[in-house]
């Protein structure tokens, strides 16, 4: 069992020693100016040191500008805050994992910014649901402003100037964040996008802003670097939701996806061993891999490593990125290997009252390689 979750893979020219990939997860303990600090570091460590082959940083904003969706939300947005994430990539490395960092734009569902009380998006259309009180907010979201042709312009600079800074941080990579209801998936969302310039109205035109960002991010970072993406149905506040036309949407976003030159699609779903678009249909993993045609990374309920090594041996995945579960067990590779009982995860522990790094993640026995 789990011989296909433990040999080596590669994502773009990056060999990794394993399939398991933590998955990026907002956590709310930098300090208050956006750099990462050493409580960081050793949360980051301890996943490195139980056996993942890859570690995939929470979402990072761009600018100091809108970019931001949480206070002491991580950035990577000034030199700053590139040094700071310089001893932590390294420390995930000595212990011989990878580290990529997610380069996230909150747009209209940010709940909390240091630079501006205002949001912008794609048009001046609220979230559905509500904030997020374990990310320190309340209520329903603000309606944003319609975000213009020149900060359009800014947010695609935002994403390459960030992804240089990962570069020069020493991350192995950068995972541009398309998913989850941030400012990309909002060009996405039907409801979310009501422009009627070239980023609006057909799914053609709101993909648009995600395939040029991909292409001045490349650009930027050159051929060798690795830059892949994430992309979901669901959203922070509308977790439901799926593409209009389902697998049809699904068929289209992955196969120009897999026409750009990214390295690998990151998808997310509540279970991503269900149909995704009605039953009988086909994973969003699936989905992504048969149609896009890149390394493909599955999350969604794959902490039990049957459940994993299925998607893998199925072909519907290449990779397997856990939340919850690694949460839970920082150390999950290792457990696995060594047929160690895996912990049920305690939200309330965790992520409650708000969800900063606790003392509890920290001090637990990790089993080391």
């Amino acid at each position: 069992m789990s011989n296909e979750l433990f040999q080596e893979g590669k994502l773009g020219n990056v060999s990794v020693k394993n399939r398991y990939i933590v998955a990026p997860m907002t956590r709310v303990s930098a300090d208050e100016d956006g750099q990462a600090n050493d409580r960081m570091k050793a949360y980051y460590e301890r996943y490195a040191e139980g056996g993942f082959g890859t570690v995939i940083s929470e979402g990072l904003y761009l600018d100091e500008s809108y970019s931001q969706g949480y206070y002491n939300q991580p950035g990577l947005a000034n030199e700053k805050q590139m040094h700071a994430w310089k001893p932590i990539v390294e420390t995930v490395q000595a212990h011989g994992a990878k580290m990529i960092a997610q380069l996230m734009h909150a747009g209209g569902q940010a709940q909390g910014n240091r630079y501006t009380d205002e949001t912008i998006a794609p048009s001046a259309i609220a979230p559905k649901g509500e904030q997020l009180p374990f990310y320190g907010g309340s209520g329903p979201f603000q309606t944003p402003k319609e975000i213009t042709g020149e900060q359009i312009n800014d947010v695609k600079k935002a994403f390459v100037d960030a992804a240089k800074y990962a570069k020069e941080a020493g991350f192995d990579g950068v995972e541009i964040h398309g998913a989850n209801g941030y400012l990309l998936d909002q060009f996405l969302t039907d409801y979310l996008n009501h422009r009627d310039d070239q980023y609006g109205g057909s799914l053609e035109a709101r993909l648009q802003l995600t395939l040029e960002v991909i292409e001045e991010v490349r650009k930027a970072v050159g051929n060798d670097y690795m830059v892949g993406i994430r992309i979901s149905q669901g959203k922070v506040a509308d977790q439901g939701y799926k593409w209009p036309n389902g697998e049809e949407d699904a068929e289209y976003i992955f196969r120009t996806l897999g026409k750009t030159t990214l390295d690998y699609i990151h998808v997310t779903d509540g279970d991503a061993t269900e149909s995704s678009f009605g039953e009988g249909t086909k994973t969003l993993a699936a989905a992504a891999k048969e149609f896009g045609g890149l390394p493909t990374i599955a999350n969604g309920g794959l902490g039990e490593p049957e459940k994993a090594e299925s998607l893998l041996e199925k072909g519907e995945s290449d990779f397997v990125s856990l939340g919850t579960s690694a949460l839970a067990n920082p150390d999950l590779p290792n457990r696995v290997t060594k047929d160690a009982e895996l912990k049920e995860f305690n939200a309330k522990e965790i992520l409650m009252p708000q969800a900063e790094i606790k003392d509890v993640e920290l001090e637990a026995e990790v089993i080391s390689e």
